[in-house]
């Protein structure tokens, strides 16, 4: 560090490689579009950067829901 003093670091290396992955596919764009076609309202959400950033009124939040075809 900077200062000087001691900094805790942890090496996940070897947890990461024992770990399952899953499998979460970015669909391709075509797929994208046919999805998106036709309906009148299309947004798009920054999940990283604006979580929990914007109040929402109450009773909007159960519009907020979303499926993907791996649940």
């Amino acid at each position: 560090k900077s200062t000087g003093g001691w900094r805790m670091c942890q090496d996940y290396t070897d947890l990461n490689k024992a770990c399952p992955k899953d499998s979460f596919p970015l669909p391709r764009i075509d797929q994208l579009v046919d999805a998106t076609a036709g309906h009148e309202l299309l947004s798009f959400m920054d999940a990283y950067s604006g979580y929990n950033q914007i109040f929402m009124h109450p009773p909007d939040s159960e519009h907020t829901a979303f499926i993907t075809d791996k649940g």
